[in-house]
């Protein structure tokens, strides 16, 4: 079979580099860097609170990601100005900030909640915009009514943690909701004409690599503007750590050495016009059960990625298939 040449200048997300990249992304949009900032609202998620269920998602430990500003008694004010400074000192390039709803299901509450919290966070004159992380069972037309009325003026991008295609993975990881019900949020969020994302995590328990690989075409099918990958991590504290020490069978962590490749092949299915926000996780090392990539950073396997897919001369949706 003759190999599929290679786009002629740039790819077709008009950049040179080998995937749709999330900074080249907002390159485009702006002109500029644009930097998110964490917020820690105070909200909850309904397979916390009994709705749906208690506990949570058992890999979920929020201390392990949220930034130590990032704490609900601190007001989004309060968040939004030491996260600029924080950034400033870290990333001198960016101008404009998205505040970034985070922790936990930011679309949880009342619509009158989500208006103060959402209007206070854009009044700062440094952000431009909004991401809100939360759940695919936790939206409705009526908040999605009010978040058009908004990106009308503002960047707007609701990002749902969908973490696997397979219900019966969601099940055994707690989530509450079905992929069906992400399919119909997705569907819902994007006719409004409001940018969507997802989250997903390779490795979950149960999972074969194969599972994962077909995932690069489901997740194509979806109305998508922006994706996150990473590796699971097994964090002290959670319903997983239990589960893996008494199973340690069921899971297949991936090492450094595979997950680029595993990546490559996942990145050649995958549709070319959905940007890649990143591929991996970071956890500080006190929360981490175990140390499988030594003290590696994300931005080392980017680098690895990028230096596989030229090895390799291809890139991202070049096995894509509608």
């Amino acid at each position: 079979m003759k190999r599929e040449e290679k786009p002629v200048g740039t790819y077709p997300w008009g950049h040179s580099r080998r995937f749709n990249a999330y900074s080249n992304y907002f390159s485009r949009l702006y002109g500029s860097r644009i930097q998110k900032l964490s917020l820690d609202a105070g909200f909850t998620c309904p397979n916390r609170d009994g709705s749906k269920g208690t506990g949570g998602c058992t890999y979920c430990n929020n201390n392990a990601f949220n930034p130590s500003y990032c704490v609900p008694e601190k007001s989004v004010t309060r968040q939004l100005e030491e996260g600029i400074a924080f950034h400033r000192k870290r990333y001198r390039k960016a101008r404009k900030y998205l505040a970034y709803f985070q922790a936990y299901s930011n679309t949880y509450a009342p619509l009158e909640t989500l208006q103060r919290l959402y209007g206070e966070a854009l009044s700062h004159p440094d952000v431009a915009g909004l991401v809100i992380g939360t759940r695919p069972d936790c939206i409705d037309r009526e908040k999605l009514a009010y978040l058009k009325e908004i990106s009308e003026t503002h960047y707007v991008s609701v990002e749902y943690g969908i973490e696997s295609c397979y219900d019966k993975t969601l099940k055994r990881i707690n989530r509450g909701h079905s992929f069906n019900d992400a399919r119909e949020a997705l569907s819902a969020t994007s006719e409004m004409g409001i940018r969507t994302g997802a989250h997903f995590i390779f490795g979950l328990p149960g999972e074969t690599r194969e599972e994962m690989l077909a995932e690069a075409g489901i997740i194509s099918a979806l109305p998508l503007d922006t994706v996150k990958f990473h590796q699971l991590q097994i964090i002290r504290g959670t319903a997983m750590e239990k589960e893996y020490r008494e199973h340690p069978e069921d899971f297949k962590l991936f090492s450094w050495e595979e997950y680029p490749d595993f990546l490559v092949s996942f990145l050649e299915r995958l549709n070319p016009r959905i940007v890649v926000e990143r591929f991996t996780g970071e956890a500080p090392p006190e929360y981490l059960l175990s140390f499988p990539w030594g003290r590696k950073r994300s931005s080392e396997i980017v680098g690895f990625i990028e230096r596989r897919l030229e090895e390799l001369d291809t890139w991202q949706g070049r096995l894509y298939k509608p």
